[in-house]
């Protein structure tokens, strides 16, 4: 039997991932900034540090450009031209769920209490929500980046639980960040269940971990 009475997912490389053609993406950000490129997407991504924790989009997507225009010598660049560009060719609906993920909202459905905790403002990702169809499945939808703290602190975990009414050892949260979902769920009292990317697990310690959604439904069937 399964010790959780809620479970509460990332949405961002957790349920889903985004479908644009980042390249053409890049390229046209580019063009309509009237910048000289440098850089590349994955360069751009990994320069953004995390997922956004605010609502300021064109501040995010401006930061991440600095650094890049930085590695690259490139102070005569306007980031917050670039942001501008990117912001406007960035299509919220384009995204899919990962492979498993149906399957996983479903049996944590059937679990208990179902949540979503976000660091993304609800603006951008109800976008995603009513794209991918799954927004009516959550009991509670957590936008943190409206919230006066974001991932990892417990304050957008607070807000998803406080109206569930389920204690934290209660609850388990889904993520793919180790930094942003399993540091801030565990600073809450969760437990976390890491779907593994790249990262090095490094000083971290989730209470399981998983290559797939897929394997969600053992634990919470309480075969792992």
């Amino acid at each position: 039997m399964t010790p959780f009475e809620a479970v509460l997912f990332d949405l961002d490389g957790t349920l889903c991932r985004r479908t644009q053609d980042t390249q053409r993406l890049y390229a046209r950000t580019f063009e309509r900034a009237g910048e000289r490129p440098f850089g590349t997407p994955d360069a751009l991504w990994a320069a953004l540090d995390g997922p956004p924790d605010h609502d300021d989009i064109i501040g995010y997507y401006g930061a991440g450009f600095a650094r890049l225009a930085a590695q690259h010598g490139r102070s005569d660049a306007d980031p917050i031209a670039l942001a501008r560009a990117l912001r406007s060719h960035v299509d919220n609906a384009a995204v899919e769920l990962h492979p498993g993920a149906e399957r996983a909202i479903t049996s944590a459905g059937a679990n208990g209490r179902l949540g979503l905790v976000t660091n993304g403002p609800e603006t951008q990702q109800s976008e995603k929500l009513d794209a991918l169809g799954i927004a009516d499945r959550f009991d509670v939808l957590v936008f943190a980046a409206d919230l006066p703290r974001s991932k990892p602190h417990r304050v957008p975990f607070e807000t998803a639980l406080d109206p569930l009414a389920i204690a934290p050892e209660r609850a388990l949260y889904v993520g793919n960040s180790l930094g942003y979902d399993v540091a801030g769920a565990q600073n809450a009292g969760m437990a976390v269940a890491w779907l593994r990317g790249d990262d090095d697990v490094g000083g971290y310690d989730p209470e399981y971990t998983i290559e797939s959604l897929a394997e969600l439904p053992a634990i919470l069937d309480g075969e792992r």
